[in-house]
């Protein structure tokens, strides 16, 4: 089953950094934060990944088109032969689609234009700045269990995010904020059927959190996976730092790999 990753927006909360890179490139530890979502995508066996490129995604292909030099041992050898030897290649067993989405489309535009890289299969979606340790068996097992065209990982962060309204295992609406009262937020780690492309449009306006997500909930077609555990986007410096302080622990809830030796 294919990943996608929206990794287009401008990441205009965090300017500190998104200035010189887009946020997905943001780097927590020595990795960007795309490589830590792909790593635990890649745990649970899917690693095959489409990421929806925008703002400054030259940057992220430049990083995959230099991935399997920088994760090797090399030989260069300016003699005559001049030529460059790969040792004890431990990049990872992945297939990476990078797809220029446009500027400044919207999360729906985004995922309409990569619907030809999907082709009429279900597929993973999921926003490119936030980790989690949702188990990604239980949230396919929930969804094609349900018969819904698209089911979303709920969370319960507080505070400054939309809020949606439940009603058993449905998603049956959105509230626009928050107000500390335990309301459960779209976390992203979302399984999509192909019938989600009716609902999108490939103008750069569309938003997916919008229209396409309303029209399903109020045609009851909208599910959602409760996630209790641990989850964590990168909006700000602060979100960042905290990431990072958890990464350097040693304790890190979405590491869930194992290094190579």
């Amino acid at each position: 089953m294919k990943v996608v990753i929206l990794a287009g927006g401008f990441g205009t909360r965090i300017t500190e950094e998104s200035y010189l890179k887009p946020k997905p490139m943001i780097a927590i530890g020595e990795q960007p934060i795309l490589w830590h979502i792909m790593k635990y995508y890649s745990a649970f066996g899917f690693q095959d990944f489409i990421v929806c490129c925008g703002y400054k995604g030259h940057v992220i292909k430049e990083y995959f088109a230099d991935y399997y030099l920088h994760r090797s041992d090399v030989t260069f050898d300016f003699s005559a032969e001049n030529r460059m030897t790969v040792h004890q290649n431990v990049a990872e067993p992945w297939r990476v689609t990078l797809v220029d989405t446009g500027l400044r489309s919207q999360t729906g535009a985004r995922v309409k234009r990569v619907q030809r890289y999907i082709g009429g299969e279900p597929f993973m979606l999921t926003y490119g700045d936030g980790v989690s340790n949702v188990d990604l068996n239980a949230l396919l097992r929930r969804h094609r269990a349900s018969g819904k065209t698209a089911t979303l990982t709920g969370v319960q962060p507080g505070g400054r995010y939309g809020v949606l309204e439940l009603e058993g295992e449905s998603v049956t609406g959105f509230r626009e904020k928050a107000r500390e009262d335990g309301g459960w937020i779209n976390g992203g780690f979302m399984v999509m059927e192909p019938e989600i492309f009716a609902y999108l449009s490939a103008e750069e306006g569309c938003v997916l959190e919008r229209q396409p997500m309303e029209a399903l909930a109020h045609a009851g077609r909208l599910g959602v996976y409760k996630h209790a555990g641990f989850w964590q986007c990168m909006d700000t410096q602060r979100d960042k730092g905290q990431l990072e302080r958890l990464w350097n622990s040693g304790n890190a809830p979405w590491k869930v790999w194992e290094e190579p030796v």
